[in-house]
């Protein structure tokens, strides 16, 4: 029972990230399709899954299409009960929803301004107040998980789950501009860019260079942390 999921850039896109970790880190089996975000042709790679639009998308074993990553989730996990995308518990279980959904909807000046890149640091980015706005509502959502949830390690609630899986792309984006958060916030960025599967796809996304770059500041960089 094998899904297709079409993707977009991997260095790139912070919702693709998502969708291909719902997959690659719950052992569901997936074919990956990448659809150029860049190359002016996505509508029309995107044209057999109508009325999807956009990445990621997915076509169940059943033939069915799922668009938007949050449908995507609630799919794989009620088709692969034992996956263990949801934590086990109830009240951990209600609160990763309430994270996922907030991500789903929220955050717009972070995901604005710090468009996810895996390529370096961007040192001595100017952070607004808007951004800092969004970084304290992380940690106010985080500091809740961790606290009561958490257990000893560096994932949301234990166990890696969805809520972690969404929140991806967020820790790319602290690390790639270098954005001020808390210790723990911090340790949460790194346990995704050291972990495997992060790093599968950000080696993927390596393969593929730009001229111009997309999203490329005029700031200078220092190399990203965690080697390819």
């Amino acid at each position: 029972m094998t899904y297709d999921l079409y993707i977009g850039d991997q260095t790139f896109s912070s919702w693709s990230l998502r969708g291909w970790l719902l997959f690659h880190k719950f052992d569901v089996p997936v074919r990956t399709h990448l659809v150029g975000l860049f190359n002016g042709k996505m509508a029309q790679e995107m044209e057999p899954l109508a009325p999807a639009r956009l990445v990621p998308t997915m076509r169940t074993p059943a033939g069915e299409v799922v668009g938007e990553s949050i449908a995507m989730l609630e799919t794989l996990a009620e088709e692969n009960p034992d996956a263990g995308h949801w934590p086990r518990d109830a009240a951990a279980r209600i609160y990763a929803r309430w994270l996922v959904a907030e991500m789903h909807s929220g955050f717009g000046a972070l995901r604005s301004a710090c468009p996810m890149q895996l390529l370096h640091v961007y040192d001595g980015f100017e952070v607004s107040d808007a951004v800092k706005g969004d970084l304290a509502r992380i940690e106010e959502l985080f500091a809740r998980a961790f606290e009561r949830f958490g257990g000893s390690g560096p994932w949301l609630f234990g166990d890696y789950s969805a809520a972690d899986a969404f929140y991806a792309p967020v820790a790319a984006r602290i690390v790639g501009y270098d954005l001020p958060v808390s210790d723990r916030l911090a340790a949460f960025a790194m346990a995704h860019l050291e972990d495997e599967a992060f790093r599968t796809w950000r080696r993927e996304g390596a393969k593929k260079s730009y001229d111009p770059v997309p999203y490329a500041m005029d700031i200078a960089t220092k190399p990203w942390p965690v080697a390819l």
